[in-house]
This record gives C-alpha cells, structure tokens and sequence, in this order.
C-alpha cells in the first residue's frame, strides 16, 4: 500500500514545489532604503524605492513644459540594468524612465496617445565605475542635453521633455515591473525650465562640494532634495510648500502588470532566455509524473490532454497571484513557457525507456 502511494505523493511534491518557487516571497518585503548615516544621503538595496507625497506638474510661464533634472547619485553596479527614476501617471504609467543599462545612462519616453511608440535617448560612458557621479538632463525649446560632472556630453536637438515630468516620481524602481536600482542617492533637484551651461555647472561644484546647489533664484526648481535627514521615513523638499518624498516601509510597485503580453516582455538578454529555459525546465517533472499517475496507477480518460490542461491552470494560478506581489512578473511568457514544458513532460513520459525506468522506481 506504501509503494502504491508512492507516485501520488511526487505528483503532490512536485506541484507543491512548482507553487512555492513561483510565489515566494509570499509578502512584500521590507523596504530596502537606508540613511548613510554619516553623511547625506540614502542606499537603496534591491528592493528599494522612494515616493513623492503628490504629483508634480510642470510648464512655464507660455503654457509650453519644460523641465531639469540634477542627480548626484554613485550606482551599486557597473553591469546593471534597472530603472533609477520615473514620473507616472495611471494613463501612462512608463511616460519617463531615466535607466542605467551597463555604463550607459537611458532616457525612455512613452508616447500616451501611442502606448507602443517609445523615444529613447542616451550616452555612454556615464557608469563605467562605481563612484559618485552628478547627472543633468536639461530640455528647451530646441533641444535638450545631458552634462555629466557639470560638462556638456552631448545634446539632442529637435528634442523637448517637459510634459514627461508630471506625475508621481518614482525612484529606484519602474513603476510598473520589476526594474531594481542599487546604489546611492545624495542629491535631486527638480526644475521647471531649461537650465544654462553655467547654471549647471554651478550647481554640480556646489552641490558636491557645499552640499546643496547654488541657486541664483532664476532656475524656477519646484523640487530639491538634499537628503541632509539621516533618518525618518521623509525626505524634505528645500523648496517652500514643495512636494515631499517619503520613504515606504514596504516595497511596492505602483502600476502591478497582470499578464503582461509576451511580445513586451521580450528582452535581447542573457537573463532572459536563462529565465524562458528555467520556465521550460521547470514543468516538465509536472508534466511527467502526472501524465504516468494518470496514465498508469489511476487511469483516466485522455491523460495526456489533462495533463497539459492542468500545467496551463497551475500557470495561470501562479501568474495570477503574481500579479499582487511586487518582487513578481505576470506574463503570458510564462504561460507559453510553462505549458511548452508541461507538454514535454507528457512527450518524455511517451518513452518507453523512461516508462521502463519509472516502473523500476515505483
């Protein structure tokens, strides 16, 4: 009686195993922000993220939007690829990604009336080490520019950002998946109109070396954050009745995709063929042992076709559940993949060679 229970209790293993590898974490984890302590300052592990209090809306005096940005910041890693700040609205929740990808810096733009056409520009060379470096994204009428260290690298003319920065900031992490930045953020700054060669440069000798950036009172900033605190969960804004930024005590992302489409989820990395292979490999012992418990110790009508159907629900389960944990990804990738390995599972039970050495085992 022991050995004929024996195939029930591994179909059971291993649907529980495929569960628990699929949603743990069970829970958001903890916030992973902390002060430096002996300086300004915050750290931001890998599952950090900082929060304004409102919503910023940007636009000058003409009624056309322009905005700066400043950051002083040092990245935890020379090979990463995540996201470092982000404005978001519901209606187009990636409307402004500032990303680190390797050693370069990314600024991607989402159209709102067409989700699917993205402006992306960059420069290279910004992340070569891990040391702190000062970033300026500046936007006019004509063009914009980015400075690193208070020098102009390259400008882009034709380009204005502006109507991108409103919204909810975002910082450390995409508001809607899961793109972690690691490092440290010593200074932001905010601005509602282009800023000038000499402003800028201004503001990064000041900044690094007086702590806090030199402003004449032409810059129009609506938000500058020193990180001069050392603890709480509030970063205040150096502007008058500016928004604050707040620190979450647990990490969430804001705009949870559910069922992401396979075709945005496509990436040209390593990391993600490993991830469609470790989907694939990862159902076929459910695929296998379930098609010869149905097949063989309890038999049912078409175990195969059953077999396969429960791999798509057991997916479907978990990228449901997915979708309300924010270290997670719902994706359709994963129901393709997952399926595909369910199915090999059946196709290897097929074997006679492995029906030999199953009944061997059992």
């Amino acid at each position: 009686m022991i050995r004929a229970r024996i195939p029930g209790l591994i179909c059971i293993s291993v649907l529980l195993g495929i569960l628990v590898a699929g949603l743990v974490p069970f829970e958001r984890p903890r916030n992973a922000v902390t002060w430096l302590g002996n300086e300004n300052g915050v750290r931001l592990g890998r599952h950090g993220t900082i929060w304004s209090s409102g919503a910023f809306a940007v636009a000058d005096a003409q009624g056309e939007p322009s905005c700066s940005l400043e950051l002083w910041l040092q990245p935890g890693s020379t090979s990463a690829s995540s996201t470092l700040l982000a404005f978001y609205t519901p209606e187009n929740p990636l409307q402004f990604l500032l990303q680190q990808y390797r050693a370069l810096l990314i600024l991607s733009r989402q159209s709102r009336a067409d989700q699917n056409q993205t402006q992306i520009i960059g420069i290279d060379g910004v992340f070569l080490r891990i040391e702190a470096v000062f970033i300026t994204i500046t936007s006019g009428a004509d063009r914009s520019s980015m400075y690193v260290d208070g020098n102009l690298v390259r400008s882009f003319p034709g380009i204005r950002i502006g109507k991108e920065c409103a919204g909810k900031l975002v910082i450390g992490t995409s508001p809607a998946g899961k793109s972690n930045w690691s490092g440290q953020l010593k200074g932001l700054a905010l601005y509602q109109q282009e800023l000038t060669a000499e402003e800028v440069l201004r503001h990064y000798q000041t900044w690094t070396t007086q702590g806090r950036p030199g402003l004449s009172g032409n810059e129009h900033a609506i938000g500058v954050y020193l990180f001069d605190e050392r603890a709480g969960s509030v970063v205040h804004n150096d502007v008058r009745l500016g928004i604050d930024l707040y620190i979450p005590k647990r990490f969430t992302v804001l705009h949870q995709e559910f069922l992401e489409p396979f075709w945005k989820e496509f990436k040209p990395s390593v990391s993600y063929w490993k991830d469609i292979l470790v989907n694939i490999i990862g159902f076929i012992p459910l695929g296998f042992f379930f098609c010869a418990y149905w097949s063989s110790v309890r038999p049912i009508k078409h175990p195969r076709l059953i077999t396969v159907v429960l791999g798509l629900a057991v997916s479907l389960t978990i990228e449901v559940l997915q979708s309300y944990l924010p270290t997670r990804d719902s994706g359709t990738t994963d129901l393709i993949t997952n399926t595909l390995g369910t199915f090999l599972g059946v196709r290897l039970y097929a074997w006679k060679a492995a029906r030999a050495l199953l009944a061997k085992l059992y």
